[in-house]
């Protein structure tokens, strides 16, 4: 098991930017695939991105593509996700979490962070 901790959430205005972070512990991180889900109030949860372990491939959402960058730093068992020209639908509560793979199938993920909240407003 490896230990998720999401921070770097809050409100942001529309158009603007916020950078999650996800820092691990507990296990190897480079061990992990990661990705980055969203859960809004009333709706089911969301897979919006992930890459591999090594980085070198990465998934996103039709939604959030062009405008969020997911990546990791393994030296720091860090994963990151850059979000960018934000719109109020991307409120949610966004989820880290790690899986041993494959990185672009959602229901591999089974090691969670708590979550952290993003508001978007208009």
């Amino acid at each position: 098991q490896v230990q998720l901790v999401e921070s770097g959430g809050g409100l942001v205005q529309a158009g603007g930017s916020l950078r999650l972070s996800c820092t691990a512990s507990g296990r190897t991180f480079s061990r992990y695939d990661m990705g980055w889900f969203r859960q809004a109030p009333g709706k089911e949860r969301e897979f919006v991105s992930a890459i591999s372990r090594s980085g070198g491939y990465t998934f996103y959402t039709d939604s959030v593509k062009g405008r969020f960058t997911i990546s990791r730093d393994n030296a720091k068992n860090t994963g990151y996700l850059q979000m960018n020209r934000l719109k109020p639908e991307d409120t949610a509560v966004y989820y880290c979490a790690a899986s041993d793979g494959p990185y672009n199938w959602a229901p591999s993920y089974d090691n969670w962070g708590q979550g952290i909240q993003v508001t978007v407003s208009s």
